[in-house]
């Protein structure tokens, strides 16, 4: 179920495509260094036409067929694409999710970016499909969060998505998230730190609709390490809490605690999530889970290449 609190899905726009391009661009320098493909011009005829087929060696859950037309277009590859499947589907081993014919010096520069690309992004789409699984009758919502590879974090979120995740802010401009750091280093003094209450009521006014901020996110996030925190936060009415490292005992007791207190504040468990610990999390009640593990934990999805008869040459 979504929420009205949710961030912007990540999707398929001209802010991704441009993000594809520049890695792209720089796969490319890392590859060809100015230079060419020296073995594949060697033995391979300018002429030479070839077709090959991405194909998954395991199950899994397809993410990144969306890029594909970008990374051709980028490296201006004579190159003809059928995808044969559609992110977010399921993948069965020995079934062909992407089918590639053309120039066939074209196709052996490109085949390791491309692949690269689909494995990532379907390894990432693999595992939330996992941690989905395991909370799907538990009414909690698994987000994913900024810990991303760097100029890969609209790609990999999307990947989320394609596994049935939600996604959590894009970056720091697209809500106020306070964590501890925060509150250290606010306030006017190096020994008056900020309560989780003032900042979260700080926060509110900016996120208030004031007309000079009329640009500022909406969606106020705090996070608390305790239950005392927490208490004391709760009158501010923040959008959401952050309960981070809670132990399952402690997310029941700040549940409740909500439902008393103000219920339409939303409830987030972090920290210590694992595909062996998030379902005791969900039924404690909170309304979301986030995990870092989503992006930086998913092991690539084993996808080959099956070359077909390339004998056929341009007349």
């Amino acid at each position: 179920m979504d929420s009205k609190r949710d961030y912007a899905k990540v999707m398929p726009d001209a802010a991704m495509e441009d993000d594809c391009r520049q890695l792209v661009r720089l796969a490319v320098r890392e590859d060809l260094e100015r230079s060419v493909d020296w073995t594949t011009v060697a033995l391979v005829d300018l002429q030479r036409r070839g077709s090959c087929q991405v194909v998954p060696r395991h199950t899994g859950v397809c993410a990144g067929l969306v890029t594909v037309p970008w990374i051709l277009d980028e490296m201006d590859a004579d190159l003809q694409a059928e995808c044969l499947a559609a992110d977010g589907e399921a993948l069965q081993a020995g079934s062909p999710i992407l089918r590639l014919s053309g120039n066939a010096r074209d196709l052996l520069t490109c085949e390791r970016l491309i692949l690269n690309v689909l494995c990532k992004l379907s390894g990432i789409a693999t595992l939330t499909q996992r941690y989905v699984r395991e909370i799907q009758d538990c009414g909690a919502r698994l987000y994913d969060t900024r810990k991303t590879t760097p100029g890969w974090r609209r790609l990999e979120k999307y990947a989320v998505g394609c596994g049935g995740g939600h996604n959590h802010r894009t970056g720091l401009f697209d809500g106020f998230l306070i964590k501890d750091n925060h509150l250290a280093l606010a306030g006017a003094a190096e020994d008056t730190p900020l309560s989780p209450r003032a900042a979260a009521e700080t926060a509110r006014q900016w996120a208030g609709g004031r007309a000079e901020l009329s640009d500022a996110p909406k969606i106020v996030e705090i996070e608390v390490d305790s239950l005392e925190q927490f208490a004391d936060v709760l009158p501010a009415r923040p959008d959401i809490v952050l309960l981070d490292n809670f132990s399952p005992e402690q997310l029941r007791q700040a549940v409740k605690l909500r439902d008393e207190q103000a219920a339409d504040v939303e409830l987030e468990a972090s920290g210590n999530v694992t595909i062996d610990t998030i379902r005791e999390i969900a039924q404690t009640g909170v309304d979301r889970i986030s995990s870092g593990a989503l992006t930086h934990q998913a092991v690539w999805l084993d996808l080959g290449l099956d070359w077909h008869d390339a004998s056929d040459t341009a007349s």
